[in-house]
């Protein structure tokens, strides 16, 4: 092999074909490599590592000049054996899992999870009201942060890199938010059964509130940047079209679903943590497009900053109320103190531990290495997150761990659409497409 030749991007025989390796040059130069054989039929490989793939997806595309005449997934490559794993945790440890599947909403996975398992102890009307405030606010914030990186990363994608940029300055400012209440930016662990793991620090109602307001400030400017620009829209407009009978056939849900005019959510439709208490708007649109997809998840952040308000409110006046269930028998030591040192809990803790009873001592020693028990039965408790309709088929033998632990992700559902969504456009318009379902792979793969 002589020193000019490039080792990796050369062309083969294989029974399908030649195949071309392209490692960066134009398009023109890799359609030029099979003019020759008169044939404008070409396989590409986009993915698994992509910028334009959210994740480690792989898509096949057939293409006819730049024309996708047929798209497939490829999948499995983020795969983790969480649902697995949690067969051989605790009832409470199984939150440390679910929380790390869909890395971009955890607090959904965590309270659909923990809903499940609630309603199999039979404790959903024991639930403390602060706890399912605060459940609802977390995971409306969630939403929040989840539609920012969609939105940000999808104008990345075709372009429009302040989208991008000002989409991450705001979503910093709810992992702020979430790095006050729980400790942690993401992986929270944070929705408990029983309630949640510690309550609100001081000053963090005061902070809520002023991110509220730099919020509504804020978001106008997507809606200038984008809402009647000519470019953005011109390259989301018709593109990546599924109508509602398309939805429903693939059992589609959450912004494609609702772009479509359809208003299915499950917060209205079959309300959990007390959510018919608030005053929300189901936000839908009529294009059935990317560029609806892009509307919807644009309001529905207005409508998040509603709720959001309102559970600061519901909040301010529960002050000092319980956020964890009062039966000691299920109540997974919530109230723990930190050491001084950040680390562990601290001494006043381990004294009024150690101070009651040898029996309260072997009780949390117990509670904390065994778990309790869940009554023999399976459940289910769907919650409406970023993506969609996200469920925990949750199963249990009667013993201290799950028997089967199976989550229904709105990405691995809505994934289905990408090749109706694609075929028949051109190959630019997949990268619209995909980024319009929103899909993360992490609860793809799971």
């Amino acid at each position: 092999m002589t020193t000019d030749q490039d080792l990796y991007a050369g062309s083969s025989e294989t029974s399908q074909g030649r195949v071309f390796t392209v490692t960066g040059q134009d398009w023109d130069t890799v359609v030029s490599g099979i003019a020759d054989e008169g044939d404008d039929h070409v396989v590409v490989n986009m993915g698994p590592q992509h910028p334009s793939t959210h994740g480690v997806l792989r898509l096949i595309l057939e293409l006819e000049g730049e024309t996708v005449t047929e798209a497939r997934c490829g999948i499995g490559y983020l795969h983790t054996g969480i649902e697995k794993n949690m067969e051989f945790r605790s009832w409470t440890q199984g939150v440390t899992f679910c929380t790390r599947m869909d890395y971009l909403s955890p607090f959904y996975n965590e309270a659909t999870y923990v809903l499940g398992v609630e309603r199999l102890l039979g404790i959903e009307d024991e639930i403390p009201e602060k706890a399912e405030v605060m459940r609802v606010l977390l995971m409306e914030l969630n939403r929040i942060s989840s539609h920012l990186v969609c939105i940000a990363t999808g104008g990345m994608e075709i372009g429009a890199l302040t989208v991008m940029t000002i989409g991450f300055r705001e979503r910093e400012l709810v992992l702020d938010l979430f790095e006050l209440i729980t400790g942690l930016r993401m992986n929270h662990a944070f929705i408990r059964p029983g309630g949640v793991a510690q309550d609100l620090p001081p000053g963090a109602l005061d902070q809520i509130r002023d991110f509220i307001a730099l919020m509504k400030k804020r978001l106008p400017e997507y809606a200038d940047l984008c809402n009647a620009n000519p470019i953005f829209k011109g390259r989301l407009q018709d593109v990546g079209h599924l109508d509602l009978a398309g939805c429903l056939a693939l059992g589609l849900s959450g912004p494609v679903l609702r772009s479509t005019g359809y208003p299915w959510d499950l917060r209205k439709t079959q309300p959990y943590s007390g959510y018919e208490d608030y005053d929300f708007d189901v936000v839908t649109w009529d294009t059935a497009d990317a560029y609806g997809r892009f509307r919807v998840r644009l309001d529905e952040m207005w409508e998040s900053l509603r709720i959001v308000e309102q559970c600061a409110d519901r909040l301010s006046g529960l002050e000092g109320a319980p956020v964890m269930i009062g039966d000691k028998k299920i109540a997974w030591p919530s109230q723990l103190a930190i050491g001084a040192d950040g680390m562990g809990n601290s001494l006043d803790h381990i004294r009024h531990i150690m101070g009651e009873s040898m029996e309260a001592l072997i009780h949390h020693f117990k509670l904390v290495t065994e778990g309790f028990r869940v009554p023999a039965g399976q459940a289910y408790v769907p919650v409406e997150s970023p993506r969609g309709e996200l469920g925990a088929h949750v199963v249990s033998d009667g013993g201290t761990r799950p028997f089967r632990a199976h989550f229904r992700d709105p990405s691995f559902t809505n994934l289905q659409a990408t090749s109706v969504m694609s075929e028949g456009g051109m190959v630019a318009d997949v990268i619209v497409a995909i980024a319009s379902i929103d899909p993360v792979m992490g609860g793809v793969d799971r």
